[in-house]
């Protein structure tokens, strides 16, 4: 546990200077040294951070408020909490809960109430969702009387593993993973920088070696910064005192090889074609293959997911009314858990689909359905199934609409459009065939209607 005052003589004194421990050594790890100071410093969270959004409009107005932030390992949880302190002039208490209890948690509290009226105090918890029901509870009254101003940290969800009589008091905002474009940033800034980054290294590393990085630290800025500074210090200078790290010097300090993947070219566009290729040819195996690969190049899962709830409607179908519900249950999840242990649920949705009876019948029908519109085949709606009846005088009564339910098999013969074409024909696979049979009784049926002169009850 450690109590951090961001504005005292120490404190500046270390921002002055944070790599430099007086025997010219860096002291701090490079992603503690270059820890974003302001609000534009942090990059990736513009949801709750951008121009006009809730979270910088509270900042900005110092209407500082109780807040949770959840989110992945390496968004900036703990930065943010520090960004806040510092640009609401607020002393900064940290706790883990890890370690953190009861007595220390009364002793932070009690000594923020020297602090009422002149600056007030933040008391960040990191990993909040790790306190047990008492020592959340002992925060009540310190939050509730205004003593200090709370901002709690989690990778966990917090409707469930936080107090509500905490959350409830708190505004929850949910941090996002980095993409690859804000890591990328990060790197070149810590490269740049001077001061707290590698600025003076005189290394230089390829826009290769950025990207791969970027890509496989999955979002983790942490992750990403730490393997820099490894990358960097470890690669010893050419005849020329010049530091290059390249692709494979990368790969060999994050022990990742890298895959011949490209988000925005032929890797990624061959790759998840062969994805949804396999799974439409059953093959679970190579399904498992290029979603594997896929994962391993730092694809973003939700990108798959939202793939196959395609797949399910456009190649199951019918087949397997169920393989929906699993594709989105699969989405909702994936958003929900996060990597790495969303990869878990991809790959029971995938197994799932590639091995579920296959059907497009739904799809072949609507596009001949939209080609039939498109050709300026547009058919009125009949008279007895239109919203509003409106009769001129001296013209013949439409026919009356007969209600399904009121006959038996909830099943009437009347014209739903004026043609006689058909578009859905389902298969005779997995739940179409029970679909097509029972098609096939209804057709049977209108037909003995209209050679008994009408559907009857």
């Amino acid at each position: 546990m450690a109590s951090d005052d961001l504005f005292s003589d120490n404190a500046d004194a270390i921002a002055d200077n944070p790599g430099d421990d007086g025997a010219g050594a860096p002291s701090m790890p490079l992603a503690a040294r270059m820890r974003p100071r302001t609000i534009d410093d942090i990059v990736g969270q513009d949801h709750i951070l951008g121009p006009g959004r809730l979270l910088r409009r509270v900042i900005e107005a110092d209407r500082l408020t109780n807040l949770i932030f959840y989110g992945p390992p390496g968004c900036s949880k703990t930065s943010l909490a520090e960004v806040i302190a510092k640009a609401t002039q607020r002393r900064f208490e940290r706790v883990s809960g890890v370690v953190g209890n009861v007595a220390a948690l009364r002793s932070i509290c009690e000594g923020a109430r020297n602090f009422l009226g002149i600056r007030g105090t933040v008391l960040f918890i990191d990993e909040i969702h790790r306190f047990n029901k008492a020592q959340q509870d002992v925060l009540l009254p310190y939050v509730e009387d205004g003593t200090v101003v709370l901002i709690g940290a989690t990778t966990h969800n917090p409707q469930i593993f936080i107090n509500t009589p905490l959350t409830s008091r708190s505004l929850v905002f949910e941090l996002r993973a980095l993409d690859a474009g804000a890591i990328a940033t990060l790197i070149r800034r810590a490269l740049a920088d001077r001061d707290n980054g590698l600025g003076r290294s005189g290394a230089t590393v390829t826009d290769e070696a950025v990207r791969f990085l970027a890509e496989v630290c999955e979002g983790d800025a942490r992750r990403a910064l730490t393997a820099l500074e490894v990358a960097v210090l470890s690669t010893p200078p050419d005849a020329g005192g010049s530091i290059l790290v390249d692709a494979a010097v990368m790969q060999d300090c994050v022990q990742r090889k890298m895959l011949a993947y490209d988000r925005d070219e032929d890797g990624h566009y061959d790759t998840i074609s062969a994805f949804i290729k396999s799974m439409r040819g059953s093959d679970p195996h190579a399904a498992i293959y290029w979603l594997a690969k896929m994962l391993e190049a730092g694809e973003d899962p939700r990108f798959i997911s939202r793939r196959m709830m395609i797949f399910a409607s456009e190649d199951v179908g019918n087949a397997d009314p169920r393989a929906l519900t699993v594709a989105v249950s699969a989405h909702q999840a994936v958003e929900f858990v996060g990597m790495p242990e969303a990869r878990i649920i991809l790959a029971h949705a995938v197994t799932y689909l590639a091995t579920a009876p296959k059907s497009n019948a739904s799809y072949v029908a609507l596009d001949a359905a939209s080609a039939d519109i498109r050709a300026g085949r547009v058919l009125p709606v009949p008279e007895h199934l239109k919203n509003v009846h409106v009769t001129a005088a001296g013209k013949e009564e439409p026919k009356p609409y007969l209600y399904p339910h009121d006959f038996a098999g909830h099943h009437v013969a009347q014209q739903y459009i004026p043609t006689n074409a058909r578009y859905y024909r389902p298969g005779n696979q997995g739940y179409e065939e029970t679909i097509s049979r029972r098609m096939k009784a209804w057709e049977e049926a209108i037909a003995n209607a209209g050679r008994n002169g009408g559907g009857g009850k």
